[in-house]
């Protein structure tokens, strides 16, 4: 299946419903990450979303960049659990990584999945942190070029 992409201003409002559904989904309710997903980000039109659609109204994976000052930050990956195991996750990075170029980027993962992004030029940056959630994190930078 195609990745689709679409700016924050571009998503229609079935879209954004499929976003939001599919991050809830994975992060709130099956990983019991409690932690306000609507955060008024998604909207913006320097705000990039790309996606697989599932079935219906479903995705089977999204992932969100945001524009902070010229630093691109990677967030919100996340893959259905009918879509894991499929190689979705890295389509979705390798999409990302083209949207990206050549721009500096950084992304706040979880610490399990650092070799995953390691694969794309990240790094981890300074100790580890739990988020709001209380989820083991760590910062990883890729620089530009």
């Amino acid at each position: 299946m195609t990745i689709i992409a679409a700016t924050g201003d571009q998503v229609t409002a079935s879209q954004l419903y499929a976003l939001l559904r599919l991050r809830v989904d994975v992060f709130v309710v099956e990983q019991q990450a409690a932690y306000a997903e609507v955060d008024g980000l998604d909207l913006l039109p320097t705000t990039v979303h790309l996606w697989q659609p599932g079935q219906g109204e479903l995705l089977d994976g999204c992932v969100r960049l945001l524009d902070e000052d010229g630093v691109i930050r990677v967030g919100r990956v996340c893959t259905a659990k009918s879509a894991r195991g499929t190689g979705l996750g890295a389509r979705l990075m390798d999409a990302a990584m083209r949207h990206i170029g050549e721009r500096e980027s950084v992304l706040d993962a979880q610490t399990y999945a650092t070799g995953f992004y390691e694969r794309y030029g990240y790094r981890i940056e300074g100790e580890e942190f739990l988020e709001e959630d209380g989820t083991p994190h760590v910062r990883m930078r890729k620089p530009a070029g």
